[in-house]
């Protein structure tokens, strides 16, 4: 593939951590010992990022938009658990429209206090779907606790996200199982086949799991981040490549994984210059009803 042909259109980043002092503030002290012990995040970055810093490098990795969560990790109050305020999100999409839109994390013990406050999240604040974290609560995405913001979802017509594999240990004080098996979604897609469900970080290791699941289900797609692409298991590049590159979507779940580097890894794969384009791009604006080019 050309320069030109790469560069006539710029990537969109459908899974992303807001990262600036004011965010970092309502976070739990787990930062340094997770992402860069753990996941090799830059020590750097813990330090945070301005909008404008975190702009910059997007520019540098040919970025054009970034989907920032105001992750609910957790119920508050215990261990290692936080809810990022939606205003925090909200205000870095009011100042840099063009730039960032905003994905609201939700927690199904908030009940439907947190599906009303979701609601207005969307028809308020600009947000453009939902977040969810299962592995914070132990509880797999066909419980029925979700129930009520699925169908809220489907009101409002926003899509989903949530992590499906295996989750990690965030905090050594509050230990989570891996809950969110892409198998599970198979029920949530047969009971809400209009809501459109993004299994994120690949599904690894059950990601043959959760190609069948996207296989199967019109309304299931998969997000692509939090894993580095030059690791991607072959069966997946395989699926991206051919059967399924409309059903894929690119992320990095930054800070786990950089800008430049995750679409620099992209470009070492090889890809067909169609399947980039709707991996990179259109593929998220088709699926959040985005209007741009």
């Amino acid at each position: 593939m050309s320069d030109q042909t790469k560069n006539d259109y710029k990537a969109i980043d459908a899974v992303v951590n807001i990262w600036t002092d004011e965010a970092l503030s309502h976070r739990p002290d787990w930062g340094d010992e997770f992402f860069v012990d753990k996941m090799n995040a830059q020590s750097g970055l813990m330090a945070g990022l301005s909008l404008e810093q975190m702009i910059e490098k997007m520019e540098e990795a040919g970025i054009e938009k970034a989907f920032l969560i105001a992750a609910h990790s957790g119920r508050i109050g215990m261990p290692g658990c936080y809810h990022m305020p939606y205003e925090v999100v909200a205000r870095a999409c009011e100042k840099y429209p063009d730039r960032f839109y905003g994905l609201a994390g939700i927690d199904p013990f908030d009940g439907m206090d947190g599906v009303r406050a979701f609601e207005d999240a969307v028809t308020n604040m600009g947000f453009i779907g939902a977040h969810l974290y299962p592995h914070w609560y132990e509880l797999a995405p066909d419980h029925a606790k979700y129930y009520p913001f699925y169908m809220k979802c489907c009101e409002l017509d926003v899509p989903i996200q949530m992590q499906v594999g295996q989750s990690m240990v965030y905090s050594k004080e509050y230990r989570t199982r891996s809950v969110g098996q892409p198998i599970t979604l198979d029920t949530v897609a047969c009971d809400f086949p209009e809501l459109k469900l993004i299994g994120i970080h690949v599904g690894i290791p059950w990601h043959e799991e959760m190609i069948s699941m996207a296989w199967k289900h019109e309304n299931i797609y998969i997000g692509s981040d939090a894993h580095r692409p030059k690791y991607w298991p072959k069966s997946f590049i395989h699926y991206l490549n051919s059967y399924g590159q409309d059903k894929v979507i690119f992320g990095t779940d930054f800070p786990v994984l950089e800008f430049k580097k995750s679409i620099d890894d992209i470009d070492g794969l090889n890809l067909k210059p169609q399947v980039r384009r709707k991996l990179l791009r259109d593929n998220v604006i088709r699926i959040y009803g985005l209007d741009i080019d």
